[in-house]
């Protein structure tokens, strides 16, 4: 079986990347075409035309082409979750000397540092200027938490942008934005080229956020077993701390990031270049693959609901919450792992 499937350049593509190129889909009886889009909005329209088979795809995106309130309303299922975490808030170096921290302090520290920052701004000339990946993107919710613990309503303080993932960091070296939110490792390349520095990672502002999924067509069900049984397989692979040097060799690579497989590296371990003079923000749970992350839970739907209702993009209802509950399939998971050993 041969399928197109979609995908962002970011470290949290690793799954279907070592599907491939591991040979986990092969022995599936599946060949993977993975088709690299410029943005989630060209994926997420790419799917629901139909040039793609399927999507390594933001979760709160699913639900919201599900529920027709981000391009074309589309069935979609989530028959496995790809990864928990991998993100992190990048701001400019004028910004962080602005916020005048000693070093990497507590999460909340930093939060208040930088509304104070983001307040003056406001007040003396334009506002801040932050990049997001996505409206619906836990990006755009870590960026609204991290108001949140600053004292900082973000709409109030700070200007929201959407820009594609590869191309944010160079958007933050042209004084085009003064910060942003994205997954590994753009912002690691900011900082290793020397015009950024990561301020907080998102798994710790919020731990074990639902991040990508692979979304299929709903009419896709006998397909997405097979799949999900490579998928699972690659996961625990890129789990493994093992694996990492050969996985970030294999993502280093220009037909997938094309960035220095030592940031790839550091990523993959929990310890993201943070600053140029060497420190880095640790969490061994920045960002995870394998059996932590992939079962389809109904509860990150609602999840994902939530975040939108505080963020003023939905008003939630019971039904809403049935029908984004129902994209999350782990009777598929499950029947496609049955008897696996």
């Amino acid at each position: 079986m041969r399928l197109r499937i979609g995908y962002v350049p970011l470290l949290d593509a690793a799954a279907l990347v070592a599907a491939v190129e591991r040979g986990f889909a092969a022995e599936e009886g599946l060949s993977l075409d993975l088709v690299a889009e410029p943005s989630w909005a060209t994926l997420r329209d790419r799917l629901a035309l139909g040039h793609l088979d399927g999507a390594h795809m933001l979760a709160p995106l699913a639900v919201a082409s599900v529920l027709g309130i981000s391009g074309l309303e589309t069935p979609l299922i989530v028959p496995i979750a790809l990864n928990l975490n991998g993100n992190a808030i990048t701001v400019s170096l004028p910004i962080w000397e602005a916020m005048e921290l000693a070093g990497d302090e507590d999460v909340a520290i930093v939060a208040r540092a930088f509304a104070a920052v983001a307040r003056r701004r406001a007040g003396a000339s334009r506002p801040l200027v932050i990049g997001t990946v996505h409206p619906f993107s836990s990006h755009t919710y870590q960026l609204r938490r991290f108001g949140e613990l600053g004292g900082l309503e973000l709409d109030d303080g700070v200007h929201l942008v959407v820009i594609p993932p590869p191309q944010i960091a160079e958007a933050l070296e042209r004084k085009l934005i003064d910060g942003f939110c994205v997954g590994s490792p753009w912002n690691s390349v900011a900082v290793a080229e020397g015009y950024g520095r990561i301020a907080v990672l998102g798994s710790q502002l919020i731990p074990e956020c639902p991040e990508k999924v692979l979304a299929l067509p709903a009419s896709e069900t006998a397909a997405s077993l097979p799949l999900v049984r490579a998928l699972h397989r690659a996961g625990a692979w890129c789990q493994d701390p093992a694996n990492r040097g050969e996985l970030a060799g294999i993502l280093s690579q220009p037909d997938y990031l094309g960035v220095d497989a030592g940031l790839v590296r550091q990523a993959l371990d929990g310890t993201p270049l943070s600053g140029l003079e060497g420190s880095k923000r640790t969490d061994p749970r920045f960002i995870v693959f394998g059996a932590d992350a992939e079962r389809p839970d109904p509860a990150h739907a609602g999840w994902c609901l939530d975040a939108m209702q505080r963020a003023g993009q939905i008003d939630v209802t019971q039904s809403l919450r049935d029908a984004a509950a129902a994209i999350y399939r782990p009777d598929l998971f499950s029947a496609a792992l049955d008897g696996l050993v």
